[in-house]
């Protein structure tokens, strides 16, 4: 691997995270789009109708005008697949991903949100200590690298749940804890949204399974069948609640519930719960170890 390989890796990296962060600010997946299209077909509430109309028209003004689709940036998220084969080394990536979100602030510009969390003082650019965030999974036999920036607004990072049941709650247990955390949550996650679930290893891993879950295309359903069918059994218990669009009553209260799971301990049960607003904003970029790149949506 020379140096001149490395370097053009890089920015080519670094160009990819500038330009994924704002096009997921700027331009909501198709998927969404169809989402929120049949959730205003579904809604019966005059008051939720109305509020979904302003939520199609918010996304038409931004699609006009270019602009962002909402007015908080976020926290700059990425989840990279890294090929084992990928000529360029998770710090040097880390690095690229970090500067191009920088880059992406100064240039567009965007708001910059990132604080020191005793402080509260701006650290910088949408980057500081250990921001961007990244999680890393990494595959043999590629020479590939994945990148997904998941731009993650403030109001329904704050509706995030964490509970540790225990293994006799069952699925019974699952169900009522996510059922009071949306319920609590209300209006405050700007609804309708995807109400991501993350269920087993250990209490980080399953807060990471939730934020995980949200990233997925709405529509989309677990390959486990039984997890498919908690999700299905969620989704028409959240959308039973009333809380409706924006928290004002009505039909519709998610457009969609992701469930992701791992094994856990013989006396465990963690589960959490990670709330995406209705701009459900995300991006991704293939990138080879040639340093040929394509950006898409559907991932």
């Amino acid at each position: 691997m020379s140096a001149a390989t490395t370097t053009n890796l890089a920015q080519v990296v670094e160009d990819a995270a500038a330009h994924l962060y704002v096009w997921a600010l700027k331009d909501i997946p198709q998927d969404l789009r169809d989402a929120l299209a049949a959730a205003r077909g579904r809604e019966t509430s005059r008051t939720g109708i109305r509020v979904l109309e302003t939520i199609h028209r918010n996304v038409e003004i931004a699609d006009e005008q270019r602009n962002l689709v909402c007015q908080d940036t976020g926290i700059a998220v990425y989840y990279c697949r890294v090929g084992e084969g990928f000529p360029l080394h998770p710090a040097r990536i880390y690095a690229a991903l970090r500067a191009g979100t920088e880059r992406a602030t100064i240039e567009h510009p965007l708001r910059s949100n990132t604080v020191h969390t005793l402080t509260r003082e701006n650290t910088g650019a949408n980057v500081g200590y250990r921001v961007p965030i990244v999680h890393w999974e990494f595959v043999p036999d590629w020479d590939g690298l994945d990148v997904k920036c998941v731009p993650k607004g403030s109001g329904s990072e704050n509706m995030t749940f964490l509970k540790m049941l225990v293994p006799a709650d069952g699925v019974k247990g699952i169900k009522r804890f996510v059922l009071d955390s949306i319920v609590g949550a209300g209006g405050k996650p700007c609804p309708p949204g995807i109400v991501g679930v993350g269920i087993g290893g250990s209490a980080d891993y399953a807060m990471h399974l939730a934020k995980d879950a949200i990233s997925r295309p709405v529509g989309t359903r677990n390959s486990d069948p039984l997890v498919a069918e908690l999700e299905a059994d969620l989704y028409e218990l959240l959308n039973e609640t009333g809380i409706g669009p924006m928290g004002l009553g009505g039909d519709v209260t998610v457009l969609a519930v992701h469930v992701e799971h791992a094994d856990t301990h013989m006396t465990l049960n963690p589960v959490a719960v990670n709330y995406q607003c209705w701009a459900a904003r995300r991006a991704s970029a293939h990138i080879a170890g040639d340093g040929t790149f394509d950006y898409v949506r559907d991932s």
